[in-house]
């Protein structure tokens, strides 16, 4: 027998109510209670799988969130940068640049700027033994495989000499590597890459002069580097009314004249006096 969704069967044994999902209820034929308890597992099994499946509804929504893996958070935010893209200019209807990227802390690739050689400082002792040519120097100027433009000169009062194809040329005051150049600079002028050299045949230019309460004063020549008490000695010393104390070393510098006092008694008794190198064209005074 059919009751809507359910079929009632019974045999001589049992009384079987089942449903058409498959689900059923048995009770024994013979006994009338177990027709009635029969009949209400009918009736309740009729009034469930009659009512909406909530519950069976939301089982697999429970079972995919098991199964199913986490997923990301579309939401997140990202740490990736993404380029900025270029944004249309609608005034001009072309695309215009994109947007500027934020400065990096990183230093730009500036280029490598070599840093200026320091000028050496000459000491006192440089200054002293310099070489300079100046006024009744002789030099001797060569050009390889130029005979004819080769001299044995000297240099002039006014600090200049002259030369085939160059004329005057200033020698006072230069190196003989500074004159060297400038001779082949004026040379290169007339012949191809000119090969100059320059050599001092004879020095007259380095000189000091002693003056005063020397027994024997006069200019000397500077053969090499000479302290204030040599220079006197080679004016064979001080005489008897000499001033010791009051000795003074006139040095010219550019348009000024230096005056640099010399006091002979304090080299003899202390050491608070130096001895220091005097230079070419000093002008050592004993009052």
């Amino acid at each position: 027998m059919k009751l809507g969704p359910f079929s009632l069967t019974h045999n001589s044994d049992v009384l079987v109510c089942r449903s058409l999902s498959g689900e059923c209820a048995a009770a024994p034929a013979g006994s009338t209670k177990g027709r009635a308890a029969l009949a209400v597992s009918a009736t309740l099994l009729l009034a469930c799988l009659s009512a909406p499946p909530a519950a069976s509804a939301q089982e697999p929504a429970a079972q995919g969130s098991t199964d199913r893996p986490a997923t990301l958070d579309a939401t997140a935010p990202s740490t990736e940068s993404t380029p900025t893209p270029a944004t249309s200019d609608p005034t001009t209807g072309g695309a215009t640049a994109p947007a500027p990227v934020p400065p990096s802390d990183t230093p730009p690739n500036l280029p490598i700027v070599a840093a200026p050689t320091p000028t050496p400082v000459l000491t006192p002792f440089d200054l002293a033994t310099a070489y300079q040519i100046g006024p009744e120097d002789v030099l001797e100027i060569s050009v390889w495989k130029n005979p004819e433009l080769s001299r044995t000169v000297p240099v002039r009062p006014d600090g200049k000499v002259s030369l085939p194809l160059v004329n005057d040329i200033q020698a006072s005051g230069l190196t003989p590597i500074d004159l060297r150049d400038q001779v082949t600079a004026r040379l290169s002028e007339y012949i191809p890459a000119p090969e100059v050299s320059v050599i001092v045949r004879e020095v007259h230019s380095r000189k000091v002069t002693v003056a005063g309460a020397v027994k024997l004063p006069g200019r000397y020549e500077l053969k090499s580097a000479m302290t204030v008490l040599e220079v006197i000695a080679l004016a064979q010393g001080l005489t008897d009314f000499a001033s010791k104390d009051r000795i003074v070393i006139l040095r010219q510098n550019g348009p000024k004249t230096e005056r640099i006092p010399f006091n002979y008694r304090k080299i003899s008794d202390s050491a608070q006096q130096d001895n220091f190198l005097v230079r070419p064209g000093d002008i050592v005074f004993v009052p």
